[in-house]
């Protein structure tokens, strides 16, 4: 017989020794309320908030009704609550469906450091859900909301070429992010944490060419269902690899052709991923925010807009890789189109919500205008920054440079900024009063004695 057998190493089974899991693991399992600093903690409460309400204003997306139709037919018993929907579903359903509300408008946090990881919608569905099956304190929540940020982003800073790969990295990355996060709350073990990473990194997915259909956001609320299932699995007993990030089949090397697993141990507990969250002022691919921007402050000083000629729009070129539809016909793909985002923000000032619908993509004023900008990509430029220009028909021209976008780590939105925009999310679901109650309660969230108590306030 002709050939070599095959060892244990070909099979990526024998261990590497180099112990990134289990030190990753050991330090979440070990982790306290009282080890966060205070900006951590903070940054926690913002994106409850910020989540909070792009879920609510998400549940009335008519792709929400289209799922829930099904899981309402498939679900288990009824178990924890749909926000905004006077619903309630299974254990592993319910995450699902807030998963995908609240990633659905594309308005949800970001987090940029290293990755592009909407974290919130598959750490926060999770969480939720969890905190129905017992009583769980607010500081409980949010140390595992930590937790979970430091898993998922660690993760892919030690896959850097995952992005570039095709994958949805909060399909991927949110199942480990929420894996943790739900193993944190359960009180999981060093080992049973390793085990719980191990379950929910070999189920995760999601693909960047189902970018502007329902399937997008239908991560989100996949990686939520899977990485609480991975976490009540290890809670059992289930078993899995010990180096499911590093090892030679593991997560860093075959969801990315560079493995930098070292990467994942860097000043761990000192800098705490989700201090360093983003969170969006509009509806749509955060890498299109800096040109928005840039938009929106030429709107405000060209006079006559239907006196221009062309825009011209100078981006980083993940923009254009990741947003390059040029004519959308849904608003779910006018979400992922640089000139769409360019035409609404300059003639509206404005994208949120109103400007994503399919009415505003099929616009014929805003299609003439996204005939006429012409975009080009500079490597000089960082992925939180743009360059415009309007030239008018007689010549005269407009220029506008973002250094850093609005929502970013170094232009962040301001506490009052997140308040308006989760009101402006959650008022027309569950009311303004009821809004002004829930957003009390999350400012003072590790005062709270059980975090189900809100989620009544939230349907």
């Amino acid at each position: 017989m002709s050939g070599q057998l095959a060892s244990q190493a070909d099979y990526g089974a024998a261990a590497l020794d180099l112990n990134v899991t289990k030190d990753l693991c050991a330090f979440l399992a070990a982790a306290t309320f009282e080890s966060m600093p205070e900006a951590a903690i903070h940054a926690g409460r913002r994106g409850i908030l910020d989540w909070i309400g792009c879920a609510l204003a998400g549940s009335r997306h008519p792709t929400i009704s289209k799922l829930l139709s099904v899981l309402e037919e498939v679900g288990g018993a009824p178990r924890a609550t749909v926000l905004g929907r006077h619903l309630k579903l299974g254990l592993l359903e319910a995450p699902i469906a807030n998963g995908q509300m609240g990633h659905v408008l594309d308005f949800d946090d970001t987090h940029m450091g290293g990755v592009v990881l909407h974290a919130s919608s598959p750490i926060l569905s999770a969480l939720f859900a969890l905190s129905e099956k017992h009583a769980v304190s607010g500081r409980d929540f949010l140390l595992a909301y930590a937790v979970g940020f430091e898993a998922g982003v660690r993760a892919g800073q030690g896959a850097p070429a995952h992005h570039a790969g095709g994958w949805h990295l909060t399909g991927t990355l949110g199942s480990i992010a929420a894996g943790a996060a739900a193993g944190k709350l359960l009180g999981l073990s060093s080992q049973q944490m390793v085990h719980a990473l191990g379950i929910a990194a070999t189920q995760a997915a999601g693909m960047q060419q189902n970018r502007g259909t329902m399937c997008k956001s239908f991560h989100a609320g996949k990686a939520a269902s899977s990485g609480l299932l991975a976490a009540l699995l290890a809670q059992k007993g289930f078993d899995s690899s010990d180096e499911i990030l590093e090892g030679k089949r593991g997560f860093c090397r075959i969801y990315s052709h560079v493995a930098k697993p070292d990467l994942i141990l860097d000043q761990l507990g000192e800098r705490w991923e989700i201090a360093r969250n983003g969170h969006k002022p509009y509806a749509c691919g955060v890498v299109l925010h800096p040109a928005i921007d840039a938009m929106i402050a030429l709107g405000t000083k060209v006079p006559e807009t239907d006196r221009v000629a062309a825009i011209e729009l100078r981006v980083n070129p993940l923009a254009v890789s990741i947003t390059g539809v040029a004519d959308p016909k849904t608003g779910l793909k006018s979400k992922f189109s640089l000139t769409h985002s360019a035409a609404v923000a300059f003639l509206d000032r404005a994208a949120g919500i109103a400007q994503y619908t399919d009415e505003r993509a099929r616009d014929p004023k805003v299609v003439a205008v996204r005939e006429i900008v012409h975009v080009r990509t500079d490597e000089s430029l960082g992925k939180d920054q743009a360059w415009a220009a309007v030239v008018l028909q007689n010549g005269e021209r407009y220029e506008h440079q973002v250094v850093h976008a609005s929502g970013t780590v170094d232009n962040p939105m301001s506490d009052a900024a997140i308040e308006d925009k989760f009101l402006a999310n959650a008022g027309p679901v569950i009311g303004i009063d009821r809004a002004a109650r829930v957003r009390n309660a999350v400012w003072r969230f590790e005062t709270l004695e059980n975090v189900g108590d809100l989620l009544g306030q939230c349907v």
